[in-house]
């Protein structure tokens, strides 16, 4: 993200990545000072996982409409999530649980996502998190009741540079014998 910003190239750019084929949807959230300051993802790709999250790190600084790109000044505040996604299956309405499903609602072309993290984060119910995607589709709130909207669930893998500090610093002043753990849940 920091080279796409600063106009260099990036690791999805690159031929140094070029062996690994694990694919999959994915990502890439930023915040600066606690607030969303972009995200995008891919729920579908045939790229590489590395590829797509470069894509998405360099889409989510530079290309997200909602927000103007990143400078480089911001950098040193930007923080960065990963939300590495499993695959999509449809699922009821009374299924769905809030913080461990992603919910993807789509008519058509016309589709919203909102990823496991945003209920935790709202403190909302799994019906509240189906009307939000509802809305952020463009629907209205009850939308999910037409039975040409298709509801599919997901759940993803989060990783956070905050995260990732944390259990640094949690290896390094762990007592001998003791391994640190930490849960994202």
């Amino acid at each position: 993200m920091s080279a796409a910003v600063e106009g260099r190239e990036f690791p999805g750019q690159s031929s140094e990545f070029s062996g690994t084929e694990v694919s999959g949807g994915a990502f890439v959230t930023l915040h600066r000072r606690g607030r969303l300051r972009g995200c995008v993802g891919q729920v579908l790709s045939s790229q590489s996982l590395v590829e797509t999250i470069g894509h998405c790190a360099r889409a989510a600084a530079l290309d997200d409409p909602r927000f103007e790109p990143v400078r480089p000044d911001e950098l040193r505040e930007i923080e960065i999530e990963l939300s590495i996604l499993s695959l999509f299956e449809e699922i009821a309405p009374d299924q769905i649980e809030a913080g461990k499903h992603g919910l993807m609602v789509s008519r058509g072309r016309q589709r919203g996502v909102l990823l496991p993290q945003v209920a935790t984060q709202f403190r909302w119910n799994g019906r509240r998190l189906l009307e939000e995607t509802c809305v952020k589709a463009g629907f209205d709130r009850d939308a999910w009741k037409d039975p040409e909207v298709l509801v599919q669930a997901f759940t993803a893998e989060v990783f956070s540079e905050s995260e990732l500090r944390d259990d640094a610093d949690a290896t390094v002043a762990a007592p001998a014998g003791k391994a640190p753990y930490s849960s994202s849940t």
